[in-house]
């Protein structure tokens, strides 16, 4: 008989295996984001894709890959869109980090109900807590119109 034969054995439990927690929603991509909000201006305007394409040349299946979040556009081929839709780059990127903010305020609240905890407040200056009970994100002041980048 082999060692191998020798250390398989069937187990069995003694107490039930624990429910398995509810899937909480993935952490948003920046791609996705992004994409999200070069398709949502595009058609605010009415425009099409081949339209906005053509304006920022570019090729329609790549932008329409990037509006998809399927691709990971250049800082070039991003400033090219905004131009585009008449917006700059900034403008999509600060909409793009309006939209992590709040996605990721809400899977915050959906991971502390899903363990029983409460969401994680946001500190002003200095660390100090915010009026009580509020929960949300800091805006951070600065040139990007309260959007904090970091790499």
């Amino acid at each position: 008989m082999s060692i191998r034969a020798t250390n398989q054995a069937d187990v069995i439990p003694l107490r039930p295996l624990p429910a398995v927690a509810p899937a909480l929603p993935r952490e948003p991509l920046w791609r996705d984001l992004v994409g999200e909000v070069l398709r949502r201006e595009r058609q605010a305007q009415g425009r099409t894709l081949k339209d906005v394409a053509e304006a920022a040349r570019i090729s329609m299946p790549y932008l329409s890959e990037v509006e998809r979040g399927l691709k990971e556009a250049s800082s070039e081929v991003l400033a090219a869109a905004a131009q585009a839709l008449g917006l700059n780059l900034a403008d999509i990127l600060a909409l793009a980090g309006e939209r992590l903010v709040s996605l990721t305020a809400a899977r915050s609240r959906s991971m502390g109900a899903a363990d029983g905890r409460r969401s994680v407040r946001s500190t002003g200056p200095a660390g100090s807590a915010g009026p009580a009970g509020s929960v949300g994100a800091m805006r951070p002041s600065g040139p990007m119109g309260g959007v904090l980048l970091a790499a």
